[in-house]
């Protein structure tokens, strides 16, 4: 076959919407094909003639289906005739590689489909206690393996993390404390002023924030700001296999990742919420010297006198829980990131939120506790 012979011919057929291929169709006659075949109707019938082709490249099979698809949707027909063994396999492997669009099932509605809904919360919720859980004992048996093996801890990896959630953390908290001192003492002397009870803000402030305010404010702000860096962190090395390498070098990753990560929020939270608390109690005595008249003496006066140091207990009671919580929340949503970054996104805005939510639970059944224990 000469070279001329060879190459791509494109006739127009018997019919109205008829075309015949012939020689070797190419890309060079890809756009005159698209050409021919946008100005076809959908509902009328056309046929396709590729009895002279002897070999057809693959971006023009896929203009083919294409069309054939466009067609079959309209309502009409796309007959592809003629074609030899050679060019038939081409277009059947072009039609297995194109992709075929999702249809989503239609969704189920009434009593049983809201009851499979139901059943589907209540085993997710199962499966992450589960592995909260599980996260849980595993950082348990590592601390208390650290304890018994003092060299197997990681104090590098300890410090850094401790810089990293604790003292990084510090301007944050402190300003977010001072500032909820200021709208405490601002708000008490606006509604205790017309009972002639404006000294009584000191007690308001002092007991709000050492008892309730200035630890859990503290643990949300470090929920947001630390469980996330957890989650995209661990998440991140999961993504790229390098807990796998770890375990493959014979690193145990609990006690390279999760140990020193929970471990450093344990010791800095308590730290971070007596920098909240101090914070706090110098913004609501600088509003009440400013808004009352209060000095900063007969404050502190009345800080001693009107204020039990349960109040500071209960707060720091608190504080390690919540560091548990946030920590292994944090680090089990990062063991849990897939192959994808979407995957990384989901689990750390997930994780943050299950976080800050745990944070607030937790601090109100220790209200309760706290209540029932008389303190």
């Amino acid at each position: 076959m000469s070279k001329a012979q060879a190459a791509g011919r494109i006739e127009t057929g018997a019919g109205e919407q008829s075309l015949s291929l012939s020689g070797e169709v190419g890309l060079a006659d890809l756009p005159e094909i698209e050409s021919r075949l946008s100005g076809w109707h959908a509902r009328a019938p056309a046929e396709i003639d590729l009895s002279g082709a002897g070999r057809i490249d693959t971006s023009v099979a896929w203009a083919l289906l294409s069309t054939a698809d466009r067609m079959e949707d309209g309502g009409g027909q796309l007959a592809i005739v003629g074609a030899n063994d050679s060019v038939a396999r081409i277009l059947e492997t072009v039609r297995q590689a194109m992709p075929v669009p999702a249809t989503e099932a239609p969704g189920r509605r009434g009593f049983a489909a809201w009851l499979e809904r139901v059943g589907r919360e209540v085993v997710d919720t199962a499966q992450a206690a589960a592995a909260f859980t599980g996260v849980l004992g595993l950082f348990v048996a590592r601390l208390a393996r650290c304890v018994i093996r003092p060299r197997e801890l990681r104090l590098t990896a300890l410090v850094h993390h401790c810089q990293d959630a604790g003292v990084r953390a510090v301007p944050i908290v402190a300003l977010m404390a001072f500032l909820i001192g200021i709208v405490l003492a601002f708000q008490g002397a606006a509604q205790l002023r017309p009972f002639g009870a404006e000294v009584f803000v000191v007690e308001l402030i002092s007991i709000s924030i050492l008892r309730e305010l200035g630890i859990l404010l503290t643990a949300i702000i470090v929920a947001g700001r630390t469980a996330s860096s957890y989650t995209a962190a661990i998440g991140s090395m999961k993504m790229r296999q390098e807990i796998d390498a770890m375990r493959t070098l014979g690193i145990d990753p609990g006690q390279a990742l999760i140990v020193p990560r929970i471990l450093a929020l344990v010791l800095m939270l308590p730290i971070l919420g007596l920098v909240a608390n101090l914070a706090g109690l110098f913004g609501g005595g600088l509003m009440a010297w400013l808004e009352l008249g209060i000095s900063p003496a007969m404050f502190v006066t009345r800080l001693a006198e009107g204020t039990d140091v349960s109040n500071l207990t209960v707060g720091m009671i608190k504080a390690p829980v919540f560091a548990v919580l946030i920590g292994v929340i944090g680090c089990e949503a990062g063991l849990r990131v897939g192959d994808t970054a979407e995957s990384l996104g989901r689990m750390t805005s997930a994780a943050v939120v299950a976080a800050i939510f745990a944070v607030i639970v937790a601090d109100a059944l220790f209200s309760i506790f706290f209540e029932q224990v008389g303190m």
